[in-house]
């Protein structure tokens, strides 16, 4: 989405707006989180909608830095993919063209508790 902005000098600009999660692509995202809280393992959670991408950021606790971060960067749709999940390190754990493809790569720490 692009916002149109006025200057001073009448010159139109478009300056493009913030890249937001759909509500589409959080319903995946909220269940795996609901599920990873209620094995005691996520605590906290924090959305950031940014110029060139989104991040949802999973917390351990409230007052540390995230354990992991699914991004979505719409620019890297035709190349790599434009979601991937981050570990607390920086590495990339997965990335995809596909959501649910990419979240499953924290569904088998799930899995992993369960056992």
């Amino acid at each position: 989405m692009v916002q149109n902005t006025h200057s001073s000098s009448g010159i139109t600009q478009s300056t493009p707006e913030a890249v937001h999660f759909h509500r589409t692509e959080l319903g995946p995202i909220m269940s795996l989180y609901g599920r990873m809280v209620a094995a005691g393992e996520w605590r906290d959670y924090g959305i950031s909608a940014l110029k060139e991408v989104a991040i949802f950021s999973i917390f351990r606790r409230t007052a540390e830095h995230p354990i992991y971060r699914i991004e979505k960067r719409p620019k890297m749709r035709r190349a790599q993919g434009e979601y991937c999940v981050i570990g607390m390190d920086g590495r990339i754990l997965k990335r995809g063209h596909d959501l649910k493809a990419v979240l499953r790569v924290l569904e088998r720490k799930l899995i992993r508790l369960v056992d």
